[in-house]
């Protein structure tokens, strides 16, 4: 009987050269990452551990806990979380479930479809702070758009900018807004991928438009909405932009809507506490990174096909 010998062709020699031709082309990439990512972030936690730093002289007094002691007793760092946590958690699933159903409708053929998929897709390549601007001026209490058309449904104007308990309401509007067009995208681009013959059987066997969408669009879709809500609760948990154009500045009209983010630049620009700063830094990446592997976590379960 004769004997063969099986070659292993498909796994190529590890050389020198195979393994550095790679890493040559990734190099630039990898460097990039280091220089912008890894060492700022490796740094900010060493700041977070060191009392008493001063920026100046780059010195500090010993590592310890002090900076998050401080900021934990911090009235204004506990606010910020506070809010930043009212603000993603209804940002986040209002603005997915808005863009689900705006993509659907997207998704289909009908006329002008060119024209509304610009229109929603315009506010991705408009400045934010103009952006801000303009709806600092749709919330005016005296000629905004908005308060406008509210007394055309006999609504007493709303005071949005200057009272306290509005300010949350007009943050929250406006980051919906915001957020909609690239979440829109995301889903569309998803929704193309779902092939048709899907929908072709399902009506053949007789069955009904939310029964299709309930059944085929959702479960096939689950993997784009699972990355809309991490990249989304991402974005969201560093809300500063949508809020300094709104209020000159200020975190809200009385101070009252502090975000981390915004804590963190008062400490750092304002008060040059990098300490602290970079403690605030630090609990909102491990917040983010806990959210985020919790939707991990909740995607796998979902996922049924």
């Amino acid at each position: 009987m004769k004997k063969f010998i099986k070659r292993d062709i498909d796994k190529p020699k590890l050389t020198i050269r195979t393994f550095l031709e790679p890493l040559l082309f990734l190099a630039p990439f990898l460097i990039g990452i280091i220089i912008f990512t890894v060492y700022p972030f490796i740094n900010v936690l060493l700041i977070s551990f060191q009392e008493g730093y001063n920026f100046l002289s780059q010195q500090f007094l010993s590592y310890g806990l002090e900076n998050y002691r401080m900021i934990f007793q911090d009235e204004n760092f506990i606010n910020s979380l506070k809010n930043t946590g009212i603000y993603m958690f209804t940002v986040v699933p209002i603005s997915t479930a808005l863009a689900i159903i705006i993509a659907v409708l997207l998704n289909q053929k009908i006329k002008f479809n060119g024209v509304f998929q610009t229109a929603y897709f315009l506010p991705m390549v408009t400045s934010v702070t103009a952006v801000g601007l303009v709806w600092k001026w749709m919330y005016n209490f005296d000629y905004g758009i908005i308060n406008y058309l509210l007394t055309l449904f006999n609504v007493d104007a709303i005071n949005w900018l200057n009272d306290p308990k509005y300010n949350m309401p007009a943050l929250i509007i406006y980051g919906i807004w915001s957020i909609l067009p690239f979440t829109i995208i995301l889903l569309l681009s998803g929704l193309q991928n779902i092939n048709e013959q899907y929908y072709v059987a399902a009506r053949a066997d007789g069955a009904k438009p939310f029964r299709i969408f309930r059944r085929i669009t959702v479960p096939l879709l689950a993997p784009t909405i699972g990355l809309v809500l991490i990249i989304n609760i991402i974005n969201t948990s560093k809300v500063f932009d949508e809020l300094f154009p709104l209020f000159n500045g200020r975190p809200g009209s009385a101070y009252s809507l502090y975000t981390v983010v915004y804590y963190l630049y008062d400490m750092f620009y304002v008060k040059w506490e990098l300490g602290p700063a970079a403690a605030s830094a630090t609990i909102l990446f491990i917040l983010v990174f806990i959210l985020t592997m919790i939707q991990l976590f909740i995607q796998r379960k979902w996922s049924n096909y």
